[in-house]
């Protein structure tokens, strides 16, 4: 039998983690008052208590507020994503390189994942060409996973680092969610979409076995698990309407999270090796705050266990994919843990999936 190649090498590192986010900063009563006057006439008071409870104070958009007003369609957004999806991921992408000492001869692979926009070809070509990398790095992108994107791509991306040791893996997200907004909906999802939804971009350099040599800081990535539960693709994702993507939530993800994340994330944890009790720190994707409040009940956490999840939902929303790797920058950052701490990267999205990451600190 022929040999794997890399099989028996340490598990990868996360050697460095960068983000960026685009010009134009909203707070969320700014928002609220813009959400007013979009609706004006159209009984929407009902619907504002979503943004005061939504746990977000401010967020990034890649087009001022008025923008919005006026009727896009889909090639001017499609075509506003490409532009800020490309610079922001540049410049996130340069941030992890430089902050890893990692040069673009080092990088053997490139994976890029979104959601809120398409391009053919895929930018992380266009990152290759940006950012001076080899014309025989490996492109791997990933598209349509939602919100969950972030982890499962950083948990293939590990993969790849694992069999291929001799290079350094470049990851890469950039989501734009803001241009979904849909002039004149003023349907439930819409109005939540609106409370929520910000835009950015995070970049991550992963290495095999450089944690363990050079200390704490640099998260070793122990493995990965994915879930895909029947019967429930409805509960989020696009519609495809002569406006461009139109969200679709049908379903309370909380009420789910109550259901089923306990045993989901246990069986994680068994499936890799780290009993659950272990765990200390969660990188959780903030879906919203009753999201955080459900994983805080279902899974007994300590108040504070979620400081760095709320606070990247109070500073910049939901970013969809991007936002778990905001909340592990902000986590390593801090630097308020103890090496070898175990925790868990988790995210849910379309499908109705879930996506875990093991690592240790």
């Amino acid at each position: 039998m022929e040999a794997i190649p890399g099989a028996g090498y340490a598990n990868p590192s996360v050697l460095s983690v960068a983000t960026a986010l685009p010009p134009y900063r909203a707070g969320q009563e700014e928002i609220k008052d813009f959400a007013r006057r979009m609706f004006s006439g159209r009984n929407v008071e009902r619907l504002m208590p979503v943004f005061d409870n939504s746990g977000v104070q401010t967020r990034y958009f890649c087009a001022p507020l008025e923008w919005f007003h006026e009727e896009h369609s889909f090639p001017e957004k499609n075509a506003l994503y490409v532009k800020y999806a490309l610079d922001l991921s540049e410049k996130a992408a340069r941030e992890a390189m430089q902050r890893a000492g990692a040069s673009p001869e080092d990088i053997g692979a490139i994976f890029f994942f979104s959601t809120s926009g398409v391009s053919t070809p895929s930018l992380d070509s266009k990152l290759i060409l940006r950012l001076g990398l080899s014309e025989h790095t490996r492109r791997v992108p990933i598209w349509g996973l939602g919100c969950a994107a972030g982890a499962a791509a950083l948990a293939r991306a590990a993969d790849h680092a694992r069999l291929h040791p001799g290079k350094l893996v470049l990851l890469v997200g950039a989501e734009s969610s803001s241009l979904t907004l849909q002039r004149g909906d003023l349907s439930k999802s819409n109005l939540v979409s609106m409370s929520l939804f910000g835009d950015g971009a995070a970049a991550v350099v992963l290495g095999a076995g450089g944690a363990r040599e050079n200390g704490s800081g640099t998260p070793e990535l122990l493995g990965d698990y994915s879930t895909l539960w029947s019967g429930t693709e409805d509960v989020m994702g696009w519609e495809l309407v002569e406006t461009g993507l139109k969200v679709r939530l049908s379903r309370s993800v909380p009420e789910i999270v109550l259901g089923r994340m306990r045993e989901n994330v246990e069986a994680a944890c068994e499936a890799n090796g780290v009993a659950f009790g272990e765990l200390r720190r969660f990188v959780l994707h903030p879906g919203g705050a009753k999201v955080l409040d459900a994983f805080e009940e279902v899974l007994d956490l300590p108040a504070d266990s979620l400081a760095e999840s709320r606070g990247i939902l109070r500073d910049c929303g939901n970013m969809s994919s991007v936002t778990v790797l905001f909340i592990l920058e902000r986590l390593l950052r801090q630097g308020d843990y103890a090496a070898g701490e175990a925790g868990i990267l988790s995210a849910m999205g379309p499908g109705f999936s879930a996506e875990h990451v093991l690592f240790r600190l």
